[in-house]
Parts: structure tokens; sequence; C-alpha cells
């Protein structure tokens, strides 16, 4: 692939689609990637072929109405598509992709970066029998096939996402055994006043709960899970009283969607020399970019949940900021949008992330036998030891233990580790940075990246004499 565009965005969710969208119309020749089949994201995800008769909601209504404008913009779209290198060479970008099983490399002026969070769950006992889903995991199931979970399910977390899990599962005919939250009421209390300024979203979780309510489903405030039962698939649930420490109700269900928030995606950003830091209000270590999404590096632009959880609202609003911001900074006659909406919902999604900040009885449910790392098999103790022993960083528990080495790259045991580092070396988790990112940044078949070559034309020195 040898065009050389303007701006290349990566990620089609709300915030690079709306980047893509407004920098095509103000005249910039730009290219989506993205891994999955249609722009969406995973809030605005599009659904199956098979479903598409079913009822639209408002994700779906805001998700087709941008894949519309995106089908009918000047913007390339390139579905099905892998990042997994970014370098810059010269005054361009040059980025490595895979597509249709073969690596390409495109190259464009400008770069923006919208590739969103990833779902943090708090391991316990048992979260990894077959059966457990996390909570962002089951919203993907609904959206794009209008798959349950289970036939009767627990659903346990932090935040907004709980309730909308467990009333989606109610709208779709699954059976709710029971809500179990860490979260007590008047944490939600406390959260109120930044949610005057977004009164849909207010009322749609006002739905969800009176949903709940109305069909008697028990809601457990200030509990959390603490064991899963079962060997080869889950029978049953063990909760606790936060506030009492002590023992709450047990439940029979062969499915459990556990979850503790959303992680910003910052590998990227951070590999480009973006700098970090820590902020759990936004879902904890964010790179540092205007709300328009202007950084530090020269020709690098971030929007949405990449830089911080703010939500679908915020996301798609920064997208359309970063999208004028980048196409003015090449020359191109742009909007400037107005801020004010962009931080009326930031205020709404900081409130919302806030109720899923690290909490230190949720971390202490975490046993010495429960697995951290998932890809290397390593537990708690595994961990604890490397610790111990005088590895007080991420990067050292990696290079001793391989803890980030498998499949995931570290995307789902970095933020246990980092946790895990501070409280035995009596930090605070701001002081241990995440792991050093490097390529690739996604996983890619080995063959695939060395691309095509013959081994017999490689330059092998003749061996040097004795």
């Amino acid at each position: 692939m040898s065009d050389l565009y303007d701006i290349a965005v990566v990620g089609t969710g709300p915030a690079g689609g709306n980047a893509a969208l407004v920098a095509a119309q103000s005249g910039a020749h730009v290219v989506m990637l993205d891994e999955q089949p249609a722009p969406g994201g995973q809030v605005w995800r599009g659904k199956s072929s098979s479903i598409l008769s079913a009822p639209a909601t408002p994700e779906t209504t805001a998700g087709n109405a941008l894949r519309t404008a995106l089908s009918e913009s000047a913007a390339t779209h390139l579905a099905d598509t892998r990042v997994w290198d970014i370098r810059r060479d010269g005054d361009r970008w040059s980025l490595q992709i895979l597509r249709n099983s073969a690596t390409e490399q495109l190259t464009c002026r400008s770069l923006v970066l919208a590739t969103g969070a990833r779902e943090y769950v708090q391991p316990i006992p048992g979260w990894t029998t077959p059966g457990v889903i996390g909570l962002a995991g089951a919203t993907s199931l609904f959206k794009q096939t209008l798959s349950l979970p289970g036939k009767r399910t627990v659903v346990s977390g932090t935040g907004p996402l709980v309730f909308f899990v467990a009333s989606e599962i109610r709208r779709l005919g699954g059976e709710v055994v029971a809500v179990v939250t860490p979260n007590s009421r008047a944490e939600w209390a406390r959260a109120a006043p930044s949610m005057i300024g977004q009164p849909k979203l207010l009322a749609r979780g006002a739905v969800w709960m009176a949903d709940l309510m109305l069909a008697r489903v028990p809601i457990l405030w200030g509990h959390a899970v603490t064991e899963v039962a079962g060997q080869d698939h889950v029978t049953g649930i063990k909760t606790t009283n936060l506030k009492r420490a002590g023992s709450g109700p047990d439940f029979d269900a062969d499915s459990l969607c556990l979850g503790n928030g959303l992680i910003p995606q910052i590998e990227a950003a951070h590999m480009l020399g973006v700098a970090i830091r820590n902020d759990p209000t936004l879902g904890g270590w964010v790179p540092i970019a205007d709300a328009d999404g202007a950084t530090a590096v020269d020709g690098l632009y971030l929007c949405g949940d990449g830089c911080g959880i703010r939500g679908a609202t915020a996301a798609a609003l920064q997208g359309a900021l970063a999208g004028a911001r980048v196409a003015r900074d090449l020359g191109l006659s742009a909007p400037t949008p107005s801020l004010r909406p962009w931080q009326r919902a930031e205020r709404f999604g900081r409130a919302m992330t806030a109720l899923s900040m690290p909490r230190a009885d949720i971390q202490a449910l975490t046993t010495q036998d429960t697995i951290l790392c998932r890809c290397e098999s390593l537990s708690r103790a595994d961990i604890s030891a490397e610790v111990t022993n005088g590895a007080n960083s991420t990067n050292a528990v990696k290079s001793g233990q391989r803890a980030g080495m498998g499949p995931c790259g570290g995307k789902y045991c970095q933020t246990v580790i980092a946790a895990l580092i501070a409280a035995q070396a009596g930090k605070s988790t701001s002081d241990v940075p995440p792991p050093t990112p490097r390529p690739p940044l996604r996983p890619v078949p080995l063959g695939q990246a060395a691309g095509d070559f013959d081994y017999d034309d490689l330059p092998i020195p003749k061996p040097a004499p004795l």
C-alpha cells in the first residue's frame, strides 16, 4: 500500500469515527483503521447480519448514524485491520498493519489514536472458570448477537455498567439472580451533581434501576463476589458484605458477569513518546493531551477513552474536536467546535469512572492462590515472591516471571500487578508506572510480521577464521 494519507485514524468508535468524519469533511485525505468489521467500536458496535431486524437501542441508533455518515464521506475505511507497529519516519508516520492475512505498510502526515479502553477485572478465586465473563464482554454479546451469558446470571461490578448489563439480560429474556455492587447508595448520591448535565443518560439509568426493582431482583449494595464455585463451569457465587466485613448471601447460578471498570489503552501513545500521568478518576494511567487531542508529539493526536475514561458521549465530542484540530494544523479550513458540550459530558464521565476507582477492600479479595496472569498461569503468590526478591517495578516482574509476555501483552494483568507492587512496597500506585510498551502493539503471527523473503538471499557472513 503506497498511498500517502493526510491523516490516519486508528480506531473507529465514537471518538475515531467522528474524528475521521470531521477531518474528511474538511478536505483531508483520511484513512480509518479498525479491527472490527464496521465502525462503531465497542459501545456503538454494529449488529451481526442475523439480528438486523431486532429492535434498535440508543447505542445501535447512534452507531448506525455514524456508519451512514462515514460511508457517505470521502474517508477510506480499512476494516478487519490490525495495527501492530507505528514509527516516525522523518516527517511522516509509518504504520505496519495486518490485513487480509498479509502485512502492509501505510504512511500518513498526521496520526489520530482513538484506541479506546479495555476492561479491568479484579481477580478472585474462580474468576477463570468457564461461565465468567466481563461486564464489557457481555455488552458485546448483547449488541452484536443478542446472546446471553447463561440462564441464571449474577451481575457484579462497579459503576453504571453493572446496572446496564443486568437490565439488558432481563430485556433479552434472561434471569438475573442478583446484582452485587461494591458501590454504596451514598457514593452514587455524591456523584449525582455531576450527572445533572446529562439528563438523557441519567434518565436511562433510572429506567435500568426501576426495571430491576420492579422485577424484585436483589441488589446488594456494598457487597462483592468473593468466590466462583465450580470446576469446568460456574455452579454458584459467594459474596461478602464489605462494610461489615462478613459473609453475604450465596447464589446458585450458571454464569457471572464481573467487572471493575475500564482502563485506557495507552500503549501506542506511550510508545510514541507521549508523557503519561496517573488519574484514578480517568481510569488510571492516561496520556497527556489537550481537550482537542493535541499532544507534545508533532503530528500525533489522541481522543476518546484511550486518553481517559469519560464515556461514549464525551468520546464522540472529543473526536470531533480532534478531527477539526488536526485538519486545521494541516492548513485546511475546519470549524472550531465549542468545548462546552465536551466539558459537560466530561464531568459526567469522570463521576461515573470515579465509582470504579481501585478499592483496597476489593483488592484484598485476591487470595495467594488466585491466578493474576492468565497467559503465564502466575498466581498472586508467584508475583508476590518476585516482588519480595527485589522486583519493584512492572518491568522487573515482567523480566523475572514473564508476566505480560503472553498473547495479551500484559493488558489484563499489569494493573493488578502494579497494585500488588505498590501495596508490598508501601507506595502509591501512581509510583508504579506501567511496563515499557514495545511492538507488536497487538498479537501478530511471526511469519506474517516477517513478510516474504528467501532465506538464501540473507546476507550471512562467512565464519571467522580460527
